[in-house]
């Protein structure tokens, strides 16, 4: 079989891609060497801006499979009937250290769901936590740079990460679940995933529901204790990608069971917790889960940096019967993810393969900018509405309209009758065996007895014991202990 021929980038065989063309044997190298230059101005741009966020992941292919008729809440199509397959990437990742930072680490995982659905692509862009930190999003660059690494120091300092909780009471029952035995999981595959926020289904007949996903894994859920976890990054960092990698390449292909818990949209203003704060679950004996389907992975990406690292998405990805709540978080990642794709990848990043629709076609006027592949032809307009034929407005929405009222301004969130911040850090708390207390409370006392300011450490503790007297008085003890060693 003969040998393929290398080229350039514009298709010419390259003679030699061994030595450089110069200016005589040991002579200076030439300006003219197109290959060479072609070469290194390539290699120069390999790299794109990380994610900000979970910049630290990797990825699989699949299928998701409806299991049980959900038609009852929402018309979307690709689960309108038992048996139907939709195919499927996902990403897994950490979130707050860098691209070259270490899988087994105690960090919130990204869990974020493409479904190539006939009536476009689908985003659930969520975590293996079903709460969050903050609940506005103008907190969330504060609440990201104390968790990054310092400006002046160059890493992670306990004073900026328990400052920034000190002044976030809300941030107590994530918290509670970070530093917990799910705050590392063994792998990818032994993980539950969760939208984590509020979402709207909405049904042929126009009835809208409240919904939140739970991905329950069905390799059962593993953790790593802090020890455990600092072996593993000393043997294999990349530890997570690895077992992800090789399970599917084996043949074991992990799976997760969706299910959700429906809230009739009626009830949302009366319930006891605010259902759009995402410091907050919905206790399953108020709205048990309800099984949806299957979800599968069975193929890794031929290329990590085209189909992981390029993958982009976005919670406004929606699809008809499916659409935003008035989270305000989720409100305002309708925007900010979508925008920092534009910024890393470029305004054509949805024409990448990973991120094309794939059961449908994407029409629309969008034209020109940086690598715009599918640009239209001489048939094609590029404004609507037109007398071409040209793709055309539905005039279905594709979701329920959501009521709103009130005057304009920066509003704090509605209270409901158990919306304090600290209610469901101690039912969490109060679940605990004695064992699971014990290593909470160490993980909590490792961290913040780093921190040397009082007044930050007596804020934070002040949390913990509003969460539960109990919880407060040994995450107290054990921080003492700590700092008179």
């Amino acid at each position: 079989m003969s040998k393929r021929v290398l080229t350039t980038e514009s298709g010419a065989p390259v003679a030699d891609n061994q030595n450089s063309a110069t200016a005589g044997v040991g002579g200076p190298l030439l300006l003219q060497d197109q290959h060479l230059l072609e070469k290194l101005a390539r290699f120069n741009r390999e790299r794109i801006p990380e994610r900000v966020v979970h910049a630290r992941g990797s990825g699989a292919y699949g299928y998701f499979e409806v299991t049980d008729d959900v038609t009852g809440f929402t018309k979307a199509d690709f689960l309108s009937e038992v048996g139907k397959k939709t195919e499927l990437f996902i990403r897994f990742s950490t979130v707050a250290d860098s691209l070259g930072g270490a899988d087994a680490v105690r960090d919130p995982r990204g869990f974020a769901v493409k479904f190539y659905t006939e009536e476009g692509n689908y985003d659930l862009v969520g975590n293996n936590t079903p709460v969050f930190f903050i609940k506005d999003p103008i907190k969330f660059p504060d609440f990201i740079h104390s968790q990054k690494r310092d400006p002046f120091t160059g890493k992670q300092e306990p004073d900026n990460v328990w400052d920034f909780w000190a002044h976030a009471p809300e941030a107590t029952h994530q918290i509670t679940w970070l530093m917990g035995d799910r705050g590392i999981p063994a792998s990818y595959r032994h993980m539950n995933g969760y939208g984590s926020h509020t979402y709207q289904w909405t049904n042929e007949a126009g009835e809208a529901f409240f919904v939140k996903y739970h991905f329950k894994t069905n390799q059962g859920v593993r953790s790593l204790s802090a020890d455990q976890a600092a072996e593993l990054v000393g043997k294999d960092a990349n530890s997570h990608q690895t077992d992800l990698l090789q399970a599917i390449e084996r043949g074991v292909n992990p799976s997760w069971t969706l299910y959700v818990q429906v809230m009739p949209a009626a009830e949302a203003a009366e319930y006891r917790f605010n259902p759009f704060d995402l410091t907050k679950v919905w206790p399953h004996a108020d709205y048990p889960l309800q099984r949806v389907g299957r979800m599968v992975l069975d193929r890794n990406p031929d290329n990590v940096f085209a189909e992981v690292e390029q993958a982009a998405f976005s919670p406004n990805n929606f699809v008809p019967g499916i659409g935003p709540s008035p989270d305000k978080m989720l409100q305002g990642r309708l925007f900010a993810y979508a925008d920092a794709h534009r910024y890393r990848l470029g305004v054509n990043h949805t024409q990448l393969p990973v991120n094309a629709p794939r059961a449908t076609v994407a029409e629309n006027y969008g034209r020109d900018g940086a690598m715009a592949t599918r640009n239209g032809s001489r048939y094609d307009k590029n404004y609507e509405p037109n007398s071409y034929q040209g793709p055309a407005q539905t005039d279905t929405p594709l979701s329920a309209p959501l009521a709103i009222h009130g005057w304009t301004g920066t509003h704090a969130a509605p209270q409901h009758t158990k919306d304090d911040d600290f209610f469901q850090a101690g039912e969490l708390y109060r679940l605990m065996s004695e064992d699971e207390k014990s290593r909470l409370i160490a993980n909590i006392a490792g961290g913040l007895s780093q921190v040397s300011r009082e007044d930050v450490i007596e804020k934070n503790l002040a949390h913990f014991a509003a969460a539960d007297p109990e919880y407060g008085r040994r995450v107290e003890e054990a921080v003492r202990a700590l700092r008179e060693d």
